[in-house]
């Protein structure tokens, strides 16, 4: 059987590869080139990560391809991404990414070329069928892959998903994989180490607003842009009181962000939250399950009404953020999420 296995130039790819050339699959390392544009004090790795990835492939002689997604990915990522944060909203690209290029563009491509498999180096599991929360709870990535299809589901296969981190990286440097010691990237998938802020300012114009106490009022100094602000956040205030303030709330229209040394407002602190955008997979009715409300976060209890797209928590949950997902689970299945309005 014919498998085009995703290659970021990582060492949970890489190993990935040699797992599936030990179960006898013949597989094709394809490298997807999503963006190559340097950033200010950043130079983009792709270069360094395509090379990575093709050393690996002559190292276990695997066909190996690179797929120009560029321009798509521009298209659906970046500029979902930006049009999110002009909004006042904080988006997650990286769930976008897997929704639109990785589990669809290059699935259909690679189908389109032969392939009656893919796969990736993602710490997730599947049975033909459902999303399955990997084994390495600690590394698990569902809450990034909850958008993906049913039928990409149905014909991916996840080769390290039933492995530690630990293990990966020991049977990698044991098989003499070059990447086995590579730092893993850090960050959101396209911007990698960059700060998100530089990123931001490469293609959006912002202006000067103020920071004001949310009980008083008061002004207490001043922002260089609300986009770049999300909720419940502390540090990067630069508030001359010297007190641990937290970002409650932000008035686009205003351009004011809205601060509280108050941990326990209710603008922090919420027990329902309307979604959109609701992926369910299955017949599930949403009732009584379990979800995740940021990645590694723990698994709280929560109930969904289909009826007005409203989830309601049985504990208060702190900083939900506009633009972030929602990732629901029954035991070990992902069965979908939502976006928070």
């Amino acid at each position: 059987m014919k498998v085009f296995l995703g290659m970021s130039g990582g060492v949970d790819s890489a190993l990935s590869a040699y797992l599936l050339q030990q179960q006898g699959y013949e597989v094709v390392g394809v490298y997807m080139k999503n963006w190559s544009r340097n950033l200010p004090g950043m130079k983009c790795p792709w270069a360094e990560d395509l090379a990575d990835a093709k050393r690996v492939a002559v190292k276990l002689g695997i066909d190996f391809r690179v797929f120009d997604f560029e321009a798509e990915y521009k298209q659906k990522v970046v500029d979902y991404m930006l049009s999110e944060y002009q909004k006042g909203n904080t988006p997650n690209p990286d769930i976008m990414c897997n929704q639109e290029i990785k589990f669809k563009l290059f699935a259909e491509t690679a189908f389109e070329q032969g392939a009656e498999r893919i796969a990736t180096g993602h710490y997730a599991n599947a049975d033909g069928k459902n999303l399955l929360m990997a084994r390495d709870e600690n590394k698990d990535q569902t809450y990034f892959l909850y958008r993906i299809s049913e039928e990409a589901i149905s014909k991916t296969i996840f080769p390290v998903g039933n492995m530690l981190k630990t293990e990966v990286k020991d049977l990698a440097e044991k098989i003499g994989l070059a990447v086995a010691k590579k730092p893993e990237s850090m960050g959101v998938c396209f911007v990698g180490e960059a700060n998100m802020r530089d990123f931001l300012a490469e293609f959006i114009e912002t202006k000067p607003g103020e920071i004001r106490e949310l009980e008083t009022d008061e002004l207490l100094g001043t922002h260089d842009g609300a986009i770049y602000y999300t909720l419940g956040q502390r540090h990067g205030l630069n508030l001359k009181q010297g007190l641990p303030y937290y970002v409650v709330r932000k008035d686009m229209e205003k351009n004011i962000v809205y601060v509280s040394r108050n941990l326990n407002t209710l603008s922090l602190w919420k027990k329902e939250v309307n979604l959109k955008d609701i992926i369910i997979r299955g017949e599930d009715d949403g009732r009584d399950i379990s979800v995740r409300i940021r990645h590694r976060a723990p698994l709280v209890s929560a109930s969904l009404d289909r009826n007005t797209n409203k989830l309601f928590f049985e504990e208060e949950q702190k900083s939900l953020t506009p633009g972030q997902s929602i990732v629901f689970y029954r035991n070990k299945v992902c069965l979908g999420g939502g976006i928070i309005c």
